[in-house]
């Protein structure tokens, strides 16, 4: 250990007097070893976290928790969100997000029908005309003229964000389930 220390001193020492002296031009920068680079890719925080970082889901973290879906969406997954944003949430007619509200079983019905079990990606999403969701029924899927539709209504307008436990397509409405 002794010696390790001595000789990585040593070796410091060189380092720092080498830097210390002026050269007309600096030597080229060797790259370690991918092997021996650590890795300095940002870990993934899951879904819940992630929209709560967005800052633009305020809505549907408020109804995810009144629905006792947190937990869940914490989880390990894989699941796949669509999500819709604070602005989707606002364009419901008046008095509907407050209903919901007041309905636990019912808003978690319509966060459920948000949501598809796995992780579907935007170049996955493109090739369906369904996914499942976790509430039970079908969600339709489209592409019209180069953009992804969820029900004939919602757009994706930010796919694949990323998470630890799977991904979230950013949509621009809230998408209900069909009629029973």
């Amino acid at each position: 250990m002794k010696r390790t220390i001595i000789l990585s001193l040593a070796a410091l020492a060189i380092v720092v007097s080498a830097c210390s002296t002026t050269a007309a031009t600096p030597a080229p920068a060797t790259p370690a070893p991918a092997t021996e680079a650590p890795s300095m890719a940002p870990e993934l925080s899951d879904i819940v976290d992630t929209a709560t970082a967005a800052g633009s889901f305020e809505t549907l973290l408020a109804a995810a928790t009144a629905a006792g879906l947190v937990d869940t969406l914490k989880g390990e997954g894989p699941f796949t969100v669509f999500a819709p944003t604070d602005e989707a949430f606002a364009a419901l007619p008046a008095g509907t997000v407050e209903g919901l509200l007041a309905d636990p079983e019912a808003l978690k019905q319509i966060l459920l029908y948000h949501v598809v079990s796995g992780q579907v990606t935007a170049d996955q999403v493109v090739s369906l005309t369904s996914a499942d969701s976790v509430a039970g029924p079908a969600i339709k899927i489209a592409v019209v003229d180069g953009k992804v539709m969820l029900n004939d209504s919602a757009t994706v307008v930010t796919p694949d964000v990323m998470t630890s436990n799977g991904v979230i397509h950013v949509i621009d409405q809230v998408i209900l389930p069909p009629a029973e």
